[in-house]
């Protein structure tokens, strides 16, 4: 009986060691197998098919295409070379390009097959030149333009074929205590629009808006006749409503007027010259 007994537990030490066993060679086929896999996956990565062969630039200077090949020599970890189709470092393009070149508003990068990279750069629309603080009579102004969000991107060469929306210039000081303009954001951008848009108005007056002047939560426009109309900014529409119920009585385009002043609610002051 005792013989007998004492041989059931060895019996379950021999199966619980065949079992561990198991469950050990089933590891090691697991790891041999994704090792195995892994290979095929770096190797298959290297290979020709997908990899970027081509850098075609479908808008932009075709001087971009430069980033794109920079950004994508070497490899990761020594593996997987970054010019992957799969492993594009397409933020690390974008960052590049968008560093160096403060006009391009966005870049684009799609694929045209495995082997051709397209890449599509967005230009900042200029609304306008930005000028400095105030206009300064006989000295030479070096200007910027500015995008719809008031972003500084590139200086006004003086042969500078870009277009802007309007052909006024603006003189606002900068967001923050910032000197350097390029890359700065312009105060009060988010009231630009009503601004402008009271400036093109005077322009179906007869009198287009040379400068704007905008400074201590007023602005001054200067129209071509050199008459200066000052009004509160962001009571546009108001300052246009006293203006239009008083323009029988005054010429903006003779400049006989040196400024009309609408500051104040539902009356117009004007000095004449």
């Amino acid at each position: 009986m005792w013989g007998r007994a004492s041989s059931a537990p060895r019996g379950l030490d021999r199966l619980a060691r065949r079992r561990q066993r198991g469950r050990r060679l089933k590891r090691v086929f697991f790891f041999i197998l994704l090792l195995l896999l892994l290979v095929a996956a770096i190797y298959g990565l290297n290979q020709p098919a997908v990899r970027i062969a081509q850098i075609e630039v479908v808008s932009g200077d075709p001087a971009f295409a430069l980033y794109a090949t920079r950004a994508m020599e070497g490899s990761y970890f020594g593996l997987v070379p970054r010019d992957s189709t799969i492993f594009l470092p397409k933020s690390a393009i974008r960052r590049a390009l968008l560093a160096d070149h403060p006009e391009i508003a966005a870049v684009s990068l799609s694929h045209q097959g495995l082997e051709t990279l397209r890449l599509r750069a967005t230009e900042r629309t200029a609304v306008a030149l930005w000028c400095g603080l105030s206009p300064t009579p006989g000295v030479e102004e070096y200007c910027y333009f500015f995008d719809p969000n008031g972003y500084v991107f590139a200086a006004a060469e003086a042969a500078s074929t870009t277009p802007t929306l309007n052909s006024f210039a603006v003189y606002v000081p900068l967001r923050g205590s910032t000197e350097e303009p390029l890359r700065a954001t312009l105060e009060s951008a988010q009231i630009f629009p009503a601004a402008f848009d009271f400036a093109r108005r005077l322009g179906t007056m007869g009198a287009p808006v040379e400068k704007i002047v905008i400074r201590d939560g007023e602005v001054d426009d200067y129209v071509l006749s050199g008459t200066r109309v000052t009004y509160v900014l962001g009571r546009e529409q108001d300052a246009m409503t006293a203006l239009v119920s008083a323009r029988s009585n005054l010429n903006l385009t003779d400049g006989s007027i040196e400024y009309i002043d609408l500051r104040f609610d539902g009356k117009v002051y004007v000095k004449r010259k």
